[in-house]
């Protein structure tokens, strides 16, 4: 069984560190599509970043300077550093892994419903919860 598991959320003030794991098991990792998503105080689930396997990234501008998505390998684990974190970066964060694109293709869902649909492409995490406050 495939299983994506999302720690590290946390309840911090805003300007403080937070760092999301996402370790995968029962499945090749090192060659398939990486993301972060969250539900915010929004009805759409935000992508905030994709990890390409060649270790190319993408953020949302909401993020971009502050969030760095990296991975390990060998420990089949993506990581999500959260640096000098908002108020408006409050929410629950899910990690995906497979075909991204066809994932976003799902848009205006919450990330529970996206959650559903994703399974589809590929596989997702269950959320972990960020709480920033002011």
């Amino acid at each position: 069984e495939v299983q994506l598991k999302v720690s590290g959320g946390d309840s911090v003030q805003a300007g403080g560190s937070l760092k999301l794991s996402c370790s995968a098991s029962g499945i090749t990792f090192d060659a398939r599509e990486m993301a972060w998503f969250r539900q915010g105080a929004g009805n759409e689930c935000e992508l905030v970043s994709t990890l390409e396997p060649d270790g190319g990234t993408t953020y949302a501008e909401s993020v971009k300077g502050r969030f760095t998505a990296s991975q390990d390998n060998a420990k089949k684990t993506s990581y999500l550093q959260m640096d000098r974190l908002k108020f408006e970066d409050t929410g629950d964060y899910y990690c995906a892994l497979g075909d991204i694109l066809g994932m976003r293709a799902n848009g205006g869902l919450t990330c529970g419903e996206l959650g559903e649909k994703a399974r589809v492409f590929g596989y997702w995490g269950q959320g972990t919860q960020v709480i920033v406050s002011k």
